[in-house]
């Protein structure tokens, strides 16, 4: 099966190439031929171009920041985040050949595993338009502790 994929992480140095390299070695292993485009502080490395593009059955974006899906219109999606890939980079080329096996454009956004307490999964037109939040939980945070201290 022909993957494509994209890492990005805000500063792109480390974890993004940690993440492709992590992607291509087990697409490879798996049997699957995966281009992977790191993106970064520095610009786009490795950039798909549009026949990889146009070839693929699914692309996988593994990315903590920003990334532009409008080139990948047409192309069954998984979406998750840097670690993920680093991590368990084999879930997501499995959650992408299934999708790509099911003949429908879709976008998949996997959890991490700190986030199991939201069990509410959004429909196709709500995770599109849905952006994660980072940073944990904000009523955790320092501004949040002094408001209510000083209330």
């Amino acid at each position: 099966m022909k993957l494509i994929a994209i890492t990005s992480c805000p500063t792109g140095i480390a974890h993004s190439q940690m993440a492709a390299e992590n992607l291509e070695t087990t697409g490879d292993t798996m049997g699957h031929d995966i281009s992977v485009e790191v993106q970064g502080a520095m610009g786009a490395q490795n950039e798909l171009s549009a026949q990889e593009i146009e070839e693929a059955n699914a692309i996988i974006i593994a990315a903590d920041t920003a990334v532009n899906r409008d080139r990948f219109q047409k192309i069954p999606l998984v979406k998750a985040t840097v670690k993920d890939a680093v991590n368990d980079a084999e879930s997501l080329i499995r959650e992408a050949v299934e999708l790509a096996e099911s003949d429908t454009i879709d976008v998949t956004e996997l959890q991490s595993d700190n986030n199991e307490e939201n069990d509410d999964t959004p429909t196709d037109s709500e995770s599109s338009q849905e952006q994660k939040q980072l940073g944990g939980d904000p009523s955790k945070g320092l501004f949040a502790r002094l408001k209510r201290l000083l209330n």
